[in-house]
């Protein structure tokens, strides 16, 4: 019977049960498209840095990371490789031999970062292949090479040119040597746009007179969450001739600036949930007004005023229920739509971001732990709000509130 009455008394005037439904519904929709903006950007940045080249965790020499020049590389240990095969939360390990040298077309000279890597198991950590946009991947056993689109552009180059590699290779020894573009790649970083050129591993060691050598171990994890616990485990079971370092170390620069961006997520969130507060607070405020009347002949002819609550706190809990529905009703395709077709700035704003080395592309992330704490977060603000009536009613008087 209550519940029926529940029910009758909120369609009674649809048109401010509507209202009610509308913001909370808001409300919810700008929360959960707020935090999906934040994990999507967030995820996105180090998806473009972390995931799409460096790795999760790296291994090198010992004091490598504090003086990143070739003579502190290290000779491949097929005991250190099976060690890392056999810890099951690690799924790829990807040799590489970096450093900086000078490419050259004709007369343009640009310097780039020339990264030595094993075809496939570069393909399997960061899906280079499905970068290209010209020409065709390359394998281990061509001397041929990968160029970043950006630095393509830089030294005007298409794929079948041929490029100069000028630089010093290990202990000193000169580097030179001439090799075929065979596919240019799209990075979404656009400081590696600019900037890197990949050449197979055994062709990479010939050049730099570093056989059997290598700068890093870069590794693909199942559960990036784990990448903290799995730096401390392999730094107790390989030994201390290397270090093992996590992508927050590499990168504190995008470490700091995730943490940042986080603490004034909160304030933003706070902001917004004080402005839905105000809104909810007005729209049940005029509804409590309205019904004022209402509230002082049910008292009059006898409804205990506690039964009354009970109406009250049930309306407040259907309608704040039925909006925090429509909500993620209206979310839902909003969040796909983002993350299938997320934010693009250009101009001087995509420069901005350039500047801190990723794309100015703000994607939404569908989570539905999101949709579940915001909704959470707005239902139980709603109800909160939805006692004021409750407190109204107990200080009414029926004979005053009928003469209004």
């Amino acid at each position: 019977m209550i519940l029926k009455l529940i029910w009758r008394n909120l369609w009674r005037n649809s048109r401010r049960t509507l209202i009610t439904m509308a913001s909370i519904a808001f409300a919810v929709l700008f929360a959960i498209l707020m935090k999906s903006f934040q994990n999507g950007v967030f995820n996105n940045l180090i998806k473009n840095v972390v995931g799409y080249y460096s790795g999760y965790v790296q291994i090198h020499q010992k004091g490598y990371w504090n003086e990143q020049v070739l003579d502190n590389c290290f000779a491949l240990d097929n005991s250190l490789i099976e060690k890392l095969q056999q810890n099951p939360q690690i799924n790829e390990v990807v040799p590489r031999l970096e450093t900086f040298v000078l490419v050259s077309k004709e007369n343009t000279t640009k310097g780039c970062m020339l990264v030595g890597t094993d075809a496939v198991k570069e393909n399997n950590l960061t899906q280079l292949k499905n970068k290209l946009i010209d020409g065709s991947y390359f394998n281990n056993n061509e001397e041929s090479v990968i160029l970043a689109e950006g630095l393509a552009k830089r030294i005007n180059a298409i794929v079948n040119d041929t490029i100069v590699l000028f630089g010093q290779g290990y202990h000193g020894a000169m580097a030179a040597g001439k090799f075929k573009i065979k596919g240019i790649v799209h990075l979404a970083s656009p400081a590696m746009n600019d900037a890197f050129v990949y050449l197979p591993l055994s062709a990479t060691q010939y050049y730099l007179s570093a056989e059997n050598r290598l700068t890093s171990l870069s590794l693909g994890i199942a559960n990036a969450e784990n990448g903290n616990t799995i730096v401390e485990n392999l730094k107790k079971t390989i030994g201390k001739k290397y270090e093992v370092m996590s992508w927050q170390e590499m990168m504190p620069e995008i470490a700091n600036h995730i943490k940042a961006d986080g603490f004034s997520f909160y304030v933003f969130s706070g902001i917004l949930y004080l402005i839905i507060g105000f809104g909810l607070f007005g729209t049940i405020l005029m509804m409590t007004i309205e019904r004022t009347y209402e509230f002082g002949m049910l008292i009059a002819i006898g409804m205990k005023k506690g039964k009354l609550k009970m109406i009250l706190l049930g309306e407040a809990f259907l309608i704040t229920l039925l909006g925090v529905l429509l909500g993620i009703l209206l979310s839902l395709p909003s969040v796909l739509y983002l993350q299938e077709k997320p934010i693009r700035f250009s101009g001087d704003i995509a420069k901005a971001y350039e500047q801190f080395g990723f794309e100015a592309i703000f994607p939404a992330e569908l989570d539905l732990n999101i949709f579940f704490t915001q909704s959470l977060i707005v239902l139980f603000m709603s109800i909160l709000i939805g006692l004021y009536p409750l407190w109204f009613v107990n200080g009414l008087n029926p004979v005053k509130a009928m003469k209004k």
